[in-house]
């Protein structure tokens, strides 16, 4: 049993002690499971392929920013020179403090094993404080291969933030609050990226056409979005391949280009890597438009922040090559470039960069831009449904439709409802803006308020997950509010020229997001508060007081422990109940995926003549469920395996060689996972032997430990035979039941708002969590659950 405080046993009292004797925890199973991977190592040659790899996944929407970044600083023209020298200046040493030194050498090492964005810093901060709003973990869930977290000395800082975050609810409340905003801004970033990529890739048709009419290159954007949005449903498996080269091809174009134009127009530009330029700039702009064309500037660094959630597989150490050898020097080639040419033409900074693009290779160049904009759009939203993933594993988003596109990767998924609903408000902010400024100004707001949020995560990272000096932590965050903090201002002046969009949109998703969590952990407290004590279920006896028909019953539950409501609620009102009762808890933990072998733990409630099982099914925020994946089979196999390696644990009576102790055969029910009871049924020679688990011999004998009795082969021979009749007996049983038919229990509690409520709670409950309840998906369709099968509990909760 676990090990409890004196104060929780004395007021929980012996009530409590029984359901813990009958309903015990799964720590040996979790215990038994645990298997460190060990961190993979690559080759140079692999890490260089990963890095060329990584041009197309994660640096497309960085890449494509020069398309537009000098008319956003500038769209009242250029007066000076000063001005264009001051403007590259300060992009050159942008790209330097946030891309390169903020987020390629700090924020990329905060990776959930190769997973970015804010819900993978926030799941970290989960997995090394108890902060999490929905408090479903166990301890046996810190047992799994891929759930790492540091430990603290008791009075080190790291402790004491440890022990503030978790001291009071609000604080949890308020990082929540935090996560989200830049979880909806991201969303945001996902339908502005393609409108402002496409439309500034299109725009190169007017170039060399000055009497075409905007609406004809709004109406081109408008196409390739709808073709983009209309093909995802096939994934990215097939052409993912065309990605890199597309943007490598990109990078070779704009910095070639660039470095012919520093040379043909005006090479005196490269004195704005001298830092005196940025003073200068904001002296001669301080009392015009600096805020405009700080807006503009920020704009250079879009797609940053898709560099963390676009992060994936790759190693950081292939990503910082990329950025260091190709798409960090491109850029600054670039920008230099296009400044050498406005200086010289000042007229063409609307359209700098295909003006500033030789003639002989300019429809080349076009295509080239077309295509890099589609790959930088493409990653875009394939990060916002790894997003939009998270946030329902975390039980953050209603239930929604995942298609899994590709058989070899498994992060490749496709959402169509978000699909449709990003499309339509693509089209609706191209076609409504018309220009990059307005659009360019929603943009920069967008990501500028991804970015703040990283930064201030990124803090109790530092402090928990990295054990960093507060010396280095106040540093950091210091230079990255000292550059992002500008940016932040200069976007939100801009709300009434196209700013307010990112903000409606992540508002939008705010509400939908918080209003689901909220009803989601009321439901969750319900079920908590109202699950049914064991010893009531031992009181009605071996058939719980009603008639037990043959089948078997899997009962849903969001419980990991106990009898949920909903159970009493179904044997109080109907007569029967199946011959076999097996409680399923499927849960979604803050690691990035549970490896196969690890996700089912299954273990026995009360007395064998119950027959009543608990099978937890465990997943991280990046599993999915597949179709083609029998999850009812799943949960035979595993109940089949507890059952045989139980009764073979009982059968060994007496064993000089193997052993278990005794309070493991009397008290502490047998454990197993289905994959892992398969490769232990296989294996001859595995041992296992510490305090409390099991020990297998060559001829997989698993023997309690009893103290030593006389005639022990004889009485050995007999115990086996016993346990050999009984484990038939029970499966035979089993079979039997899984035949005459299997019913899923699932429980459908309605939640409303009380009476007293105020009007905002009845209408975030009573309409917007309704409606949401509505749409979404039901639980039976994402575990492919047969229509006939299922039976719906109902239950109404007043919050």
């Amino acid at each position: 049993m676990a090990s409890l405080s004196e104060s929780e046993v004395t007021n929980r009292g012996s009530m409590w002690e029984l359901d813990q004797n009958l309903d015990q925890p799964m720590d040996e199973e979790a215990g038994r499971l645990k298997n460190m991977y060990r961190e993979k190592k690559f080759s140079s040659v692999l890490l260089l392929r990963l890095a060329f790899q990584s041009l197309g996944v994660v640096f497309g929407d960085l890449g494509t920013s020069p398309l537009y970044v000098f008319y956003n600083i500038f769209p009242r023209g250029v007066d000076d020179d000063e001005d264009v020298i001051g403007a590259l200046s300060l992009i050159i040493y942008t790209l330097t403090l946030i891309p390169l030194l903020k987020y390629v050498f700090v924020v990329l090492r905060a990776n959930d094993n190769g997973q970015g964005g804010t819900f993978a810093l926030y799941s970290l901060l989960c997995r090394h404080a108890k902060i999490n709003t929905i408090p479903n973990q166990h301890r046996t869930d810190e047992e799994l291969t891929t759930y790492s977290r540091q430990t603290y000395e008791e009075n080190s800082v790291a402790a004491k933030i440890k022990r503030w975050l978790e001291a009071h609810a609000y604080k949890r409340n308020i990082l929540l609050i935090l996560v989200l905003i830049g979880t909806c801004t991201a969303i945001g970033d996902g339908i502005l990226t393609p409108a402002i990529s496409v439309l500034s890739a299109s725009g190169g048709i007017k170039v060399q056409n000055q009497n075409m009419s905007t609406d004809i290159v709004v109406l081109v954007a408008v196409v390739i979005l709808i073709g983009l949005f209309s093909m995802q449903h096939y994934g990215t498996d097939k052409v993912g391949w065309l990605f890199a080269p597309i943007v490598l091809l990109w990078f070779i174009l704009i910095g070639s280009v660039g470095a012919v134009n520093i040379h043909k127009y005006n090479n005196s530009v490269l004195k704005a890597y001298n830092p005196v330029y940025v003073y200068r700039f904001f002296r001669r702009r301080w009392n015009s438009d600096i805020w405009t064309s700080l807006g503009g500037v920020m704009l250079s660094i879009t797609g940053t922040e898709a560099l963390f959630a676009d992060l994936c597989h790759f190693p950081v150490l292939a990503i910082q090559i990329a950025f260091t050898l190709i798409v960090f020097p491109c850029l600054l080639l670039a920008y230099t470039g296009q400044a050498a040419y406005i200086i010289s033409h000042k007229q063409h900074v609307v359209d700098a960069f295909y003006r500033s693009i030789p003639d002989a290779i300019y429809w080349p160049a076009f295509v080239i831009a077309t295509a890099a904009a589609i790959v930088a759009s493409q990653a875009t939203i394939s990060a916002t449904y790894s997003i939009i993933k998270q946030a329902l594993a975390l039980g953050c988003f209603p239930r929604v439709k995942i298609v899994h596109t590709s058989k070899k990767f498994l992060g490749q998924i496709y959402i169509p409802d978000i699909n449709w609903v990003l499309l339509v408000l693509c089209i609706a902010v191209t076609a409504g803006f018309k220009n990059q400024s307005q659009i360019g100004n929603a943009y920069g707001t967008a990501v500028v308020i991804v970015m703040l949020v990283t930064t201030f995560l990124m803090v109790p990272i530092m402090l928990l997950v990295w054990k960093s000096h507060w010396v280095l932590v106040v540093s950091f965050t210091v230079l990255s509010l000292v550059v992002e903090v500008p940016y932040f201002v200069a976007c939100i002046l801009k709300i009434d020229q196209g700013g307010w969009v990112p903000l409606v949109i992540a508002t939008a998703f705010f509400l939908i997001m918080y209003v689901w969590h909220f009803c989601t952990v009321k439901r969750y407290e319900f079920e908590m508060h109202s699950k049914v004590s064991m010893a009531w279920i031992l009181g009605l006896g071996p058939s719980l007081g009603l008639v037990r028909v043959p089948g078997i019953g899997f009962v849903y539950t969001e419980l990991a422990s106990g009898v949920p409501h909903i159970f009493s609620h179904f044997i109080t009102n109907l007569p029967a109940i199946h011959s076999v009762v097996v409680f399923v808890c499927v849960k979604y933990l803050p690691v990035y995926t549970v490896p196969t072998e690890e996700r089912f733990l299954v273990r026995r409630i009360g007395p064998k003549s119950f027959h009543m099982f608990r099978c937890v099914a465990r997943y991280g925020y990046k599993d999915i469920h597949k179709r083609d994946e029998d999850f009812e089979k799943l949960l035979f196999d595993c109940v089949f395996f507890f059952v045989r390696l139980e009764s073979m644990m009982e059968g060994y009576s007496d064993s000089d060689e193997f052993s278990v102790p005794e309070q493991g055969a009397a008290g502490r029910p047998l454990m197993m996972s289905g994959a892992a009871a398969g490769a232990f049924l296989a294996a001859e020679k595995t041992s296992m032997c510490s305090n409390g688990e099991l020990s297998f011999s060559s001829q997989d004998s698993i023997v309690p430990a009893q103290s030593p009795a006389p005639a022990p082969a004889l009485r050995g021979v007999t115990a086996r035979w016993s346990a050999s009749t009984e484990v038939g007996d029970e499966l035979e049983f089993l079979n039997r039941c899984k035949d005459a038919g299997v019913v899923h229990i699932l429980g459908n509690t309605i939640v409303r708002a009380r009476r007293d409520s105020g009007v905002v709670k009845k209408i975030a409950v009573d309409y917007m969590y309704a409606f949401m309840r509505r749409m979404c998906r039901e639980n039976s369709v994402l575990f492919n659950v047969p229509h006939e099968s299922l039976l719906n509990v109902g239950q109404i909760y007043y919050i």
